[in-house]
């Protein structure tokens, strides 16, 4: 019986770095355009708060970078994705490792960090399974 080949392509890749994508810059424009919004989450307020709230939106952006060239061609720009999956982890164990070393009474700044934890879990489990797509799809070329 012969065994069918299947057709890989970057586009599944490229859907799932595209919603990473998606949401790290959404929360990036949401932290510079409505900064108010968001500092209470993290007990700031006033002027300074908003700034410092912007200043996490400028740093999503720069962060986002190698995503933006990863999403354009995975297969060109593989370093780029390796680069997101890997900035993607650093994220989230050092967001678990602000939460851990948080006290009780900040429930607030918990509550925050608990929710990029989550948000940068789920963008880490894409970019990986895009990661390996490529992998894959690289492999099969290389036959």
């Amino acid at each position: 019986m012969e065994k069918k080949r299947v057709s890989i392509s970057p586009a599944m890749s490229r859907v799932l770095i595209g919603l990473v994508t998606f949401f790290n810059l959404q929360c990036a424009f949401y932290f510079l355009f409505r900064p108010a919004d968001y500092a209470p989450g993290f007990e700031l307020s006033g002027v300074p708060g908003s700034a410092i709230i912007q200043g996490m939106g400028l740093l999503f952006l720069m962060w986002n970078i190698p995503y933006l060239f990863a999403l354009v061609n995975p297969l060109k720009h593989f370093v780029s994705l390796i680069e997101a999956v890997i900035m993607q982890g650093v994220g989230v164990v050092g967001e678990t490792m602000l939460l851990l070393a948080l006290k009780g009474e900040h429930p607030l700044i918990q509550a925050s960090v608990l929710r990029f934890i989550l948000f940068d879990g789920a963008g880490l489990i894409l970019l990986i399974i895009a990661l390996l797509l490529i992998l894959r799809l690289k492999r099969s070329r290389s036959k």
